[in-house]
């Protein structure tokens, strides 16, 4: 009887014995399944680098694909089937100073270039196979777009204003052309003061650059100036809270000035003749060479020169009512000529001093009805508002950004 005991625990220790054998055995193999399921290579440029050696560095200057290549192993012959028979995807001879290229190496004894990266931009690149079949491909890395907000106080200019604050001062580009029907840049005063939420872009963590202004604030004047950008019918636009565009039929200015010389006159000392006669236009003062824009949509009907008045000039009619003339112009714009319909802020010429001039600046000139009028007083009737249809999404948009940047 006690030896039927012993061998029906016998036989019970080894059940157990084999259960938990097999329990383990189970598990191991989950374990390892698991591993094999959650195993990611690691890709660079889409290339798997788990055994291969990645050297990265940037082109020297006065440096050639083939000064790259050479020195780090691939043979001559590789370099010319790629000058030759790549230039559709990408021409080497553009390949620039400064640059950044990666070069994925084998880890053996005798390392062996299996391919080479080139960064066109920082977010685009052309991936060189150097063995087997040697070709090229374009590629795009990842953009992360992350948003970003910033605010300042103004003592000289916005530029020098956003470098103080740390924000890019490529942002002062951006903001003066949302506001540039509504805000003369030229004419900032110490104390204005702004905020913007705005886009930046970033590849491999890198900050690489600026994208939209989604809202901003400018205090011009005490005067609280708002901008939401917002899209209807497929176009974006800079709308106030009211919903009626930034926007306005005519620019401020037609170009960038570093002063206003002489002003809308109807008895001024003529610098040239000594003498007094009208100037029914305003004189911006700038460097010789400086772009001039086109204020508003209209059509070039005179363009011509003045040898003793404007000198070279431009006259464009924008409506039945508004006309503007371009005088003292350096030269025009390529392809400008009467009869040419121009947009709003097209280059139309140069500033320049030709005629009666005594030194480089633009005479602008404003016309309504045919009258000349001060083009400083000039009212701009503003651009579509915001539909109907569309008020209750650009209403939510407001009130997502308005509290947010009374709140900055």
């Amino acid at each position: 009887m006690s030896m039927q005991k012993i061998s029906v625990a016998g036989i019970y220790l080894v059940a157990v014995v084999l259960f938990f054998s097999s329990c383990n055995s189970r598990n191991n193999k989950e374990q390892l399944e698991a591993k094999v399921a959650y195993y990611m290579p690691e890709l660079v440029y889409g290339i798997n680098v788990d055994t291969l050696e990645i050297r990265q560095d940037k082109v020297k200057r006065n440096e050639f694909l083939a000064d790259i290549l050479l020195r780090n192993g691939v043979d001559y012959s590789v370099i010319d089937y790629i000058a030759r028979n790549t230039k559709d995807t990408f021409d080497v001879r553009h390949i620039k100073y400064g640059n950044t290229y990666h070069i994925f190496y084998t880890t053996d004894s005798v390392p062996r270039a299996l391919y080479f990266v080139y960064d066109i931009t920082p977010s685009s690149y052309v991936l060189y196979h150097l063995v087997d079949s040697v070709y090229a491909v374009r590629g795009e890395k990842e953009i992360v777009t992350r948003i970003a907000t910033t605010k300042g106080n103004i003592q000289s200019s916005l530029w020098n204003a956003l470098v103080e604050n740390k924000a890019d001062p490529n942002l002062a580009n951006e903001l003066s052309e949302i506001y540039a029907w509504t805000i003369d840049f030229f004419g900032l005063q110490k104390g204005d003061s702004y905020k913007a939420i705005y886009e930046t872009f970033y590849v491999d963590d890198n900050y690489t650059g600026l994208g939209r202004v989604m809202a901003a604030s400018f205090n011009h004047g005490s005067k609280d100036l708002y901008a939401f950008y917002f899209e209807q019918n497929g176009k974006g636009d800079y709308f106030d809270t009211a919903g009626n565009s930034l926007q306005r039929t005519f620019l401020k200015a037609p170009l960038r000035y570093s002063r206003i010389s002489s002003g809308f006159s109807n008895s001024r000392m003529h610098p040239v003749l000594k003498i007094r006669r009208p100037h029914h236009g305003v004189d911006y003062a700038a460097p010789a060479g400086t772009p001039v824009h086109t204020v508003g949509d209209g059509v070039v009907v005179k363009k011509g020169y003045q040898k003793n008045g404007g000198g070279n000039y431009i006259k464009i009619k924008h409506n039945g009512t508004y006309s503007t003339t371009y005088m003292h112009l350096k030269g025009f714009a390529k392809g400008i000529k009467v009869g040419q319909h121009v947009n709003q802020g097209d280059l139309i010429g140069f500033v320049g001093s030709t005629g009666l001039a005594t030194g480089p600046h633009l005479d602008f000139r404003f016309y309504r009805n045919g009258r000349a009028i001060n083009p400083l007083k000039v009212e701009s009737p503003p651009s579509k508002p915001v539909e109907e249809n569309y008020r209750a999404a650009f209403d939510s948009v407001v009130s997502h950004y308005l509290p947010l940047l009374q709140s900055m």
